[in-house]
């Protein structure tokens, strides 16, 4: 068998940093990873409905550049006969426990057998926290969670109908913060940016194309252009250059950016369409920031302009939907 990672029991819904280092975390324990993404229907049935469809779920996994296969319509359940179909030494799963409907380890099988290894979860970022940056709407993610503006959302948002979200969600009981509002707690370090980086120069006759913008909540649509960018040539080596967060709030304006900049550098960076990323990226781009990064590609910036538009109201539509669908589930009315 060759030594192989197969990262299974997982929706990859709603694709962050967090889910791209632990399959960086998986792919560095074997020589060739496969990743199992379960249908809407295995989702549905024991977690809830997905925000994204299956189909965009496996394009997002793909998309990861440590990914070397994918599973489509993985089981929920992992077995031992997963494993050997797909030739496969062990399974890989995050240290956060997985339950069926009826409250059973999905990995209980291949526990037993000593074909399970576990890597360490991301600390700062969670689906369910970036859920609850949207739906609060304030501009506060990446203050102080002490501000008072701040404060008075979450004890809105806290407490529905009388009932104390916050003590029942929180470890820390009644005066703890419930995981539904939290801000970011995430930590930039160059090791971090390191692990990510592919740490590669561009070589001589390679093609260098320069795309810049906020790329917040890296989704669908990002992936979707990225992966026209690079196949605009035949060695192409793609820069993104992101925009500081008060550069997007001041375009974008209410909430943006929902990631903070350290963020989005580590969803952009994980694409295995991008070659470099520009932190902090002029607005601008001129002739200076072209020279200085060789770029010659450039006939792509209107062909760009539309495309990306076109995936901004397919997410906002998204966005609308998921806002929806929590306000239903909490009794709330909008």
């Amino acid at each position: 068998m060759t030594s192989c990672s197969l990262s299974l029991s997982c929706s990859y819904d709603m694709v962050h940093y967090g889910h791209s280092n632990q399959l960086r975390q998986a792919k560095a324990m074997g020589d060739y990873l496969i990743v199992g993404v379960h249908t809407d229907g295995e989702i549905s049935k024991h977690k809830g409905p997905p925000v994204f469809t299956q189909a965009e779920r496996y394009k997002m996994v793909q998309a990861i550049k440590w990914v070397d296969e994918i599973v489509e319509g993985a089981p929920y359940v992992t077995t031992l006969d997963t494993l050997d179909k797909y030739n496969s030494d062990f399974c890989v799963h995050g240290d956060d426990i997985t339950l069926t409907v009826d409250g059973k380890d999905t990995y209980a099988e291949v526990k037993r057998e000593g074909r399970y290894r576990e890597c360490r979860r991301t600390q700062g970022v969670s689906t369910t926290d970036l859920v609850g940056r949207m739906l609060l709407m304030t501009k506060t993610h990446h203050s102080n969670i002490d501000n008072s503006d701040y404060q008075q959302h979450t004890d809105n948002f806290g407490k529905v109908r009388g009932y104390d979200y916050n003590s029942v969600l929180s470890p820390q009981g009644p005066k703890g913060h419930s995981p539904w509002t939290g801000v970011s707690q995430f930590l930039q370090t160059s090791q971090k940016i390191i692990q990510f980086a592919s740490g590669q120069e561009p070589q001589p006759g390679d093609t260098i194309i320069y795309v810049a913008g906020a790329f917040d909540l890296f989704h669908i649509g990002h992936v979707d252009f990225l992966e026209t960018v690079y196949k605009q040539a035949e060695r192409p080596y793609v820069i993104v250059g992101l925009h500081f967060d008060q550069e997007v709030n001041r375009y974008k304006g209410k909430n943006y950016p929902i990631m903070n900049i350290h963020e989005r550098t580590l969803s952009v960076l994980a694409c295995r369409y991008v070659s470099e990323v520009v932190i902090g990226a002029p607005y601008a781009v001129g002739k200076d920031l072209l020279d200085h990064f060789k770029v010659r590609h450039t006939h792509i910036h209107t062909y760009i302009h539309t495309y990306i538009h076109t995936y901004i109201h397919t997410y906002i539509h998204t966005y609308i939907q998921l806002k929806s669908e929590v306000y239903i589930r909490l009794g709330w009315s909008h």
